[in-house]
């Protein structure tokens, strides 16, 4: 039987993002208007079960929608990525009978905007270790110290999901991961957001001085290193399959703008007619729409498998960190395809083509890196190095 995917993204929300997306890339802005869209679509609280005021929609068709949004506007949509990445596993987790999350979806509805404050400068231990202290307060609250990178949303976040270390018993330390608001104090964001692509994200330095996050708002407390813990897989599986999601979405824009580039460019070589009829440049294009087509599956079938809690036992960091590879790769594999057959007009600095290719870089940089993934697949295919 067929299934019915729900959606909260008009064509005409995609549109207004798309039009808007080449101004904020020039100026280095936020996408305000952009966000406030997507507010009002309820997009926000996509992940929010119905019960609590959301739309409850599943992680496959979440990532469908990324996958439409970063069509339109990469920025836009990695921006919004990591809001989604926190309620994403804050719903997956309630749904899986841990009340401890429930705040940040009863937040979401209420409107807050969580952004992911994780990533420090030289930490390749990503979430199995940390630079920042995490200071215990009297009454179970932990106050924060240390310095994030790459936090997007920094314009506009009210709430900041983030960890640190509290290795108070050097006997027993601990990650200590809870949520900060914005309101509380303790946190700043540096204007130090000057990069090639995906400027429009805002994804400023955080500085954590005191940031509190109260007793009820501390979700959990892991030893350092690779935790079985749920929540762990949780964050991978939402936060590696929505990345990938967005990096689809460049693909499949790239893809569009090279087909029509064909078709609009002709031949003089070949007696006027369109280069989507020269057999060398249908074969590129078929390249780039082979890879797209991969992709795209790969990303809804491994969501729908979480969504329906497949059995992938021992593999899933596998699975999830591969997905998250493949996809960024092979989105710069597509725009850059797209850009052989599109002529010199795609390498001019305001053509469409030449952002996708500055923004698909990124996804070099998101965890899991190529190394980091590498010695996950090996580890779970040839089992662990041995001592």
């Amino acid at each position: 039987m067929a299934r019915t995917l729900r959606t909260l993204l008009t064509d005409d929300l995609l549109d207004r993002v798309g039009e808007r997306a080449s101004g904020h890339d020039r100026d280095n802005t936020f996408p305000h208007d952009d966000l406030e869209d997507l507010r009002a679509a309820g997009y926000l609280a996509a992940f929010v079960p119905e019960r609590l005021g959301g739309a409850g929609l599943s992680l496959e068709e979440v990532a469908r929608e990324q996958v439409r949004l970063a069509a339109a506007a990469p920025a836009t949509a990695l921006a919004v990525n990591m809001h989604l990445v926190v309620t994403g596993l804050a719903a997956l987790l309630v749904e899986r009978g841990d009340d401890a999350f429930t705040f940040v979806l009863t937040d979401a509805a209420a409107g807050e905007v969580f952004a992911f404050g994780n990533s420090e400068a030289g930490n390749d231990l990503v979430m199995f270790g940390s630079r920042t202290r995490a200071e215990r307060q009297p009454d179970g609250g932990y106050r924060y110290y240390g310095t994030k990178i790459f936090t997007s949303l920094s314009p506009v976040w009210t709430r900041l999901a983030t960890f640190g270390l509290d290795d108070s018993d050097p006997d027993d330390p601990r990650l200590v991961h809870g949520v900060v608001a914005r309101e509380d104090g303790g946190t700043t964001a540096k204007d130090d957001w000057d990069t090639l692509g995906m400027r429009a994200t805002q994804s400023a330095t955080t500085v954590l001085d005191g940031a509190l996050a109260p007793a009820d708002r501390v979700y959990r407390r892991l030893p350092p290193g690779p935790s079985g813990d749920p929540f762990v897989f949780a964050l991978f599986a939402v936060f590696e399959i929505l990345l990938a999601a967005v990096y689809t979405g460049i693909g499949r824009r790239a893809l569009e703008l090279g087909v029509a580039a064909t078709r609009r460019r002709t031949s003089m070589k070949h007696d006027g007619r369109a280069y989507s009829q020269d057999p060398d440049i249908r074969w590129k294009v078929a390249d780039a729409a082979l890879a797209q087509d991969g992709a795209e599956l790969q990303v809804f079938a491994l969501a729908r498998d979480v969504d329906e809690q497949a059995e992938h036992g021992a593999r899933w960091f596998a699975q999830l960190v591969g997905l998250k590879v493949r996809a960024t790769e092979t989105a710069r594999t597509v725009v850059d395809l797209a850009i052989r057959v599109s002529g010199g007009g795609s390498y001019f600095s305001g053509s469409e083509l030449a952002r996708l290719y500055r923004d698909v870089l990124a996804g070099m940089f998101h965890p899991s890196d190529d190394e980091s993934a590498h010695a996950t697949v090996a580890t779970s295919v040839l089992g662990p190095l041995e001592d």
